[in-house]
């Protein structure tokens, strides 16, 4: 049986793209110029370029066109690490280490299988944390200016999981959360997992268009609004305290859920009060030290109002069953003896000291950046491809991010990403000076 005219011609384009025949970035005929020239109706012309972008080989940019996509990055760039050979110089994902960390954890090995508490370990812990350790972390969060007790405190096995937790017990498949238009990864694979609309709210200057908020919450029903006030990933971004107040007023007068996302919030020098300071009612705050001390040790905090830790508990039964003993009691013995406080003023310096690394080598380049974090975000030039940008620094045994996988908004700008905190700092240098000749090469 023969097959549609428009598959034959779907197959016939799909064939010039992994053929090289039709180069990545190649602009290819407008929608009516395809209709018209293979004697198509419109509709039948957009259903092509829909099933070529379904195949990953184009994508539809608003405004611009339809562009033949680089085929040659791995899948998942941006979102899954495995993709990256033990040679690949990884400027993708932040796994920030200092020196003597390995050493710290054999110590505290060794006092752990000395300590007389460690047949408890191997039982089911409460769902929620041992009550004298979730009374630490909520001793540790006090410095931050989160002042809660112990029973608004669920330890998690990493700030992932808080955020699963948190999506998992108070929100429902098909609900509608407001999140910035560029947005960690994480929470969009989380969103499509639970089946929620992700509606992006667009940028103003250090922060999310409220207004544009305001009004998105007047013509829809939005249930919550996730949001990284205290150094967002990627913007790098910390929200003024009137704006605070701004997003809080207007979560109120919606009746919105406020998940706040403080993973990075560490490296900011006394920033305005958390957002579950100013609406504790309405909030669920999550952290944890992957970025801190070490992403293998999988603690993170949550904390959340009663009606809320409730549910939050239930999803943690539901799902992880209960607090990672082991690693809770490591992670518990660090932040009573301060070595999470000295790990993170190390990091807050280290993270300057990489930024203005950052500075000095893109000098005149347009960056978006804050001077403590681990990452920068490089708006490309109206002429520059991402995808073409980040498979010629893959060439280069460079790995970065393009803005596809932060991206809620269909329009996907043309930028990367680039994590500060993996490698070396002189291999940082050349990797940077690498990054800044390859862009500049594409510049035309």
């Amino acid at each position: 049986m023969a097959q549609p005219r428009y598959k034959t011609l779907v197959d016939s384009l799909a064939a010039d793209i992994r053929a090289g025949r039709l180069r990545p970035g190649t602009r290819l005929p407008t929608h009516r110029q395809l209709a018209a020239t293979k004697g198509l109706a419109l509709v039948t012309a957009s259903r092509v370029y829909a099933e070529l972008e379904a195949m990953g080989l184009v994508r539809g940019e608003t405004g611009r066109g339809t562009f033949v996509r680089e085929i040659s990055l791995p899948p998942g760039l941006g979102v899954d690490q495995h993709v990256l050979g033990s040679d690949m110089i990884d400027l993708n994902f932040n796994y920030p280490s200092l020196p003597g960390q390995a050493e710290l954890l054999r110590n505290a090995l060794r006092q752990l299988a000395a300590s007389g508490d460690l047949e408890s370990l191997l039982r089911y812990q409460p769902h929620g944390g041992r009550p004298h350790e979730r009374a630490i972390v909520a001793r540790h969060l006090k410095a931050r200016g989160l002042a809660v007790s112990a029973n608004e405190v669920s330890i998690v096995n990493g700030a992932q999981a808080g955020l699963a937790a948190a999506v998992v017990g108070l929100l429902r498949p098909g609900d509608v959360v407001a999140a910035d238009a560029l947005t960690y990864p994480g929470f969009k694979v989380l969103a499509e997992a639970h089946g929620l609309e992700l509606a992006p709210i667009p940028t103003a200057g250090s922060g999310p268009d409220l207004d544009a908020l305001d009004h998105l919450c007047r013509r829809r029903r939005v249930r919550a609004v996730y949001a990284m006030p205290t150094l967002h990933n990627p913007l790098g971004w910390v929200m003024s305290a009137h704006r605070r107040k701004q997003l809080v007023a207007i979560a109120r007068k919606h009746g919105l859920l406020i998940i706040e996302d403080a993973a990075y919030a560490f490296l900011v020098d006394d920033p305005p009060a958390p957002l579950a300071v100013l609406a504790p009612e309405s909030t669920v705050y999550v952290s944890g030290l992957s970025k801190s001390v070490a992403t293998g040790l999988r603690v993170g905090f949550v904390v959340a109002f009663a009606d809320a830790m409730k549910a939050i508990e239930r999803a943690i039964r539901a799902t992880t069953w209960n607090t990672p003993g082991v690693m809770t009691a490591i992670a518990c013995g660090w932040l009573t003896d301060g070595t999470v406080r000295r790990l993170e003023a190390e990091k807050r310096r280290d993270a300057k000291h990489r930024q203005a690394m950052a500075a000095d080598v893109l000098a005149g380049m347009r960056c978006v950046r804050h001077p403590a974090s681990y990452f920068v975000w490089l708006p490309l030039a109206e002429e520059v491809r991402a995808d073409q940008v980040a498979a010629s620094l893959m060439r280069e045994g460079i790995s970065v991010a393009t803005a596809e996988p932060y991206s809620v908004s269909p329009h996907v700008p043309h930028a990367i990403r680039l994590a500060l905190g993996s490698v070396e700092r002189d291999v940082l240098r050349d990797s940077l000076e690498t990054v800044r000749r390859v862009i500049g090469e594409y510049a035309y």
